[in-house]
C-alpha cells in the first residue's frame, strides 16, 4: 500500500465529531476555568475596595469565591480526562480500528461503556446548562452597573439627579444589610467604573459566559457522536462497520 492510500484510510477513520467536539471543550473549559477564577479574584479585590469597608462584611463572600476557586480547579482536571476519554472512546468505534485490528466486533463490555459514556454525557450537557445560565448572573449584575454609570456621565449637570443612582451590592447578596457602606453612588460609581479593576472584571466574566456557552455546544455535539457511536455498535456491529462520528 502507497502513502497515500496509508494517509487516506488514517484519514476516513477518523472521528472527527469527537474531535471537533474536543476542541470546543477545551477551549470551552480553558476561557471558563481561566477567565473565571481571575474574575473571581478581581470581584473580591472591587468589593473590598468599595462596597465594604470592614473584613468581617465580606469574609464569607471570600470564602466562597475561595471555595469557587476550588471547584475550578476541579472542573478543568475533570473535562481534560473526560474529553480525552470520550475522543479515544469515538477512535476505537472508528473504521480505524477495525482496520488496524481486523474485522470489527462490538462486545457486551463495549456496548456497556458507550451506553455509559451516553447517560454521563447528556447529565454533563443538563448540568452545564445551568452552568451556563448562573455565569450570566454576573454579567447582567456588571451590565446594569455599566449602564447605571454611562448615564450618570450623561446627567452630569444635575448633581441632584446624580446622587440618586446607586448600585447596592447588598441587593445582590454579596453582602449583609448590615456592611457599609455596601453601595455606592453619583460620581463615585462612575469613578469605579472607569478604573482598570471594573473594566478587567466586566470582560473576565463575560469571557467565562462565552466558554461556558462553548462547553454547552460540545457537550451537544458529544451527545450526538456518542449515540451514533453507539447505535452502530449496537446494530452494524456484527457486520464489520465502524463508526466514523
Amino acid at each position: 500500500m502507497g502513502c497515500y492510500d496509508c494517509c487516506m484510510r488514517c484519514l476516513g477513520g477518523v472521528p472527527y465529531c469527537s474531535l471537533v467536539a474536543t476542541l470546543l471543550c477545551f477551549s470551552g473549559i480553558a476561557l471558563f476555568c481561566g477567565c473565571g477564577h481571575q474574575a473571581l479574584t478581581e470581584t473580591e479585590r472591587l468589593i473590598e475596595t468599595y462596597f465594604a469597608r470592614n473584613l468581617q462584611d465580606y469574609i464569607t463572600l471570600a470564602y466562597i469565591i475561595q471555595y469557587f476557586q476550588y471547584v475550578i480547579y476541579g472542573l478543568a482536571s475533570f473535562f481534560f480526562l473526560y474529553c480525552i476519554m470520550l475522543l479515544a472512546e469515538g477512535f476505537y468505534t472508528s473504521s480505524a480500528a477495525r482496520q488496524t485490528f481486523g474485522e470489527f466486533r462490538s462486545t457486551m463490555c463495549g456496548r456497556c461503556l458507550s451506553s455509559s459514556f451516553i447517560v454521563m454525557t447528556y447529565g454533563l450537557a443538563a448540568l452545564w446548562m445551568l452552568v451556563f445560565a448562573l455565569s450570566a448572573l454576573p454579567v447582567y449584575f456588571l451590565y446594569n452597573m455599566t449602564s447605571t454609570c454611562n448615564t450618570i456621565d450623561v446627567l452630569t449637570e444635575t448633581p441632584a439627579s446624580i446622587n440618586q443612582l446607586c448600585v447596592d451590592a447588598r441587593q445582590y447578596g454579596l453582602l449583609p444589610w448590615n456592611a457599609v457602606p455596601g453601595k455606592a453612588c453619583g460620581m463615585t460609581l462612575s469613578a469605579v467604573c472607569k478604573t482598570r479593576e471594573y473594566q478587567m472584571t466586566y470582560t473576565l466574566y463575560v469571557a467565562a459566559f462565552a466558554g461556558a456557552g462553548i462547553t454547552v455546544l460540545a457537550l451537544l455535539t458529544y451527545t450526538v457522536s456518542t449515540t451514533y457511536n453507539f447505535a452502530v455498535l449496537r446494530y452494524l456491529g456484527r457486520k464489520g462497520i465502524g463508526a466514523r462520528c
